[in-house]
């Protein structure tokens, strides 16, 4: 039997801020509890209650006197869905106060009626007087005013002083649907005819690559030969991978920290008279999303769970002529897409990331051939994650040369920053292992 979708998100919204669940993780299994008709609105309250998470807990501070603990912290979250219902869907306000406070049966907190009821109408009333958070508010706190964790500010502010306020408000748009042709079936501008036929509004990030976004997002089943590997779904910014890699007929390719594949794939479609592709991921899970890609795209790679801090546990002892090191990192760039991410990412999280980056490219660059390529990419948007951690590993490794992608040679790499040409935040930096 469905369930009321308030109280869905509710607990969906509860399992990702108090107990450090991915929204990835919770909403899957949450969404098959509730009517098909729901789903996006579901979908649109858990991603929204998350996007604006600080500003909607000052609303709710206004209303009530005594914080909901304990068992009722659910309670609470619901809350903010109902406050998130009234500042920004087209949900009727009588209707969405009803199903919220309907809610409070399923979620077990029947006696919160009253309190949740007087929070959303005294809410309402405040509309008239008074409008939403805004920037020029002088007395609330950076937090809410942004939308974002203190920490991850200052962090922004001092590594980009003059666009920490555009990347934040970046970071808070709905993101876009990007595709990327496999090429191997089509050319960019013959798939271009294919959604034009089908009415499907587009455009093309440059005349350079095959990154193809859609005005709105659609269902996949709806592009044209999807099911038979004639498209995926992958954000412009990523689609740079395969590219900058570069690879050659008859290279030995390692992609590291590949799940769920889509750079794998790029590659492969790109270059299909590489010698092998091997592809890697600590986690044995997700490496069946790279085997879904693989075979619907009709591609070929050996797939293997391991440990990229650790090759020696799965290496066959054969160098790499191109190494593409995904690394794990923070995250910070593909918060439009992530939201959870703010409040599951912590300051100190940083830093041990980091120092796992630095155990992963020293130990990954002893597979490279001398002169192979190691591709180094993050979706994160903070130095030390990226520029820094390459000059470091450059400064420290003898063989290694950083080589200039961007525009600007004197760059450490090429930093994307979110809503660049509509791209998540995202990061490369190439070095090439010399000879000499």
């Amino acid at each position: 039997m469905a369930q009321n979708l308030r109280a869905v998100a509710a607990r969906c919204i509860y399992a990702v801020v108090d107990k450090g669940r991915s929204l990835a993780d919770e909403l899957p299994s949450q969404l098959s509890k509730i009517a098909e008709k729901d789903k996006g609105l579901l979908q649109e309250l858990c991603y929204g209650v998350l996007r604006h998470l600080p500003e909607l807990e000052h609303d709710v501070r206004d209303f009530i006197k005594k914080p909901l603990t304990g068992k009722q912290r659910v309670g609470h979250f619901l809350m903010l869905v109902g406050i998130y219902q009234v500042k920004y869907t087209r949900v009727p306000d009588h209707a969405a106060f009803n199903e919220t406070v309907s809610a409070c049966k399923p979620l077990k907190c029947e006696h919160l009626k009253g309190v949740i009821n007087g929070v959303l109408r005294n809410f309402q009333r405040q509309q008239t007087n008074a409008s939403h958070v805004t920037n020029n508010s002088k007395n609330i706190a950076d937090a809410i005013v942004y939308n974002h964790p203190s920490w991850f500010i200052k962090k922004i502010q001092t590594a980009y002083p003059e666009q920490w306020q555009a990347l934040l408000a970046a970071n808070m748009q709905r993101p876009p649907m990007w595709l990327r042709v496999n090429q191997r079936h089509h050319s960019v501008e013959q798939y271009i005819a294919l959604l034009t036929a089908a009415d499907i509004e587009h455009q093309r990030l440059d005349e350079s690559s095959g990154a193809i976004q859609l005005t709105h997002a659609v269902d996949v089943n709806k592009l044209p030969g999807f099911q038979l590997g004639w498209v995926s779904i992958q954000d412009a910014a990523a689609q740079q991978a395969a590219g900058l890699l570069n690879c050659q007929a008859g290279d030995n390719v390692l992609d590291c920290c590949a799940a769920p594949g889509g750079k794998t794939c790029h590659i492969l479609e790109q270059c299909p008279d590489i010698k092998a592709m091997t592809a890697i991921d600590i986690e044995a899970s997700r490496l069946t999303r790279v085997e879904e890609n693989l075979n619907r795209l009709n591609l070929s790679a050996q797939v293997i769970a391991g440990n990229a801090a650790t090759p020696q546990q799965w290496w066959n002892g054969e160098l790499f002529d191109r190494i593409l090191l995904d690394a794990p990192c923070s995250g910070t760039g593909v918060i439009r897409r992530h939201p959870d991410i703010k409040w599951l990412r912590k300051a100190q999280d940083i830093e041990a990331l980091t120092a796992l980056q630095q155990e992963i490219l020293k130990n990954i660059w002893s597979l490279l051939k001398p002169g192979g390529t190691l591709l180094y990419a993050t979706c994160s948007v903070l130095p030390e994650e990226n520029s820094e951690q390459v000059q470091r590993f450059v400064n420290e490794t003898p063989d290694a040369k950083h080589v200039a992608i961007s525009e600007n040679s004197t760059d450490i790499g090429w930093q994307i920053l979110p809503n660049m040409a509509a791209m998540d935040g995202f990061y490369y930096a190439k070095i090439v292992k010399t000879t000499a």
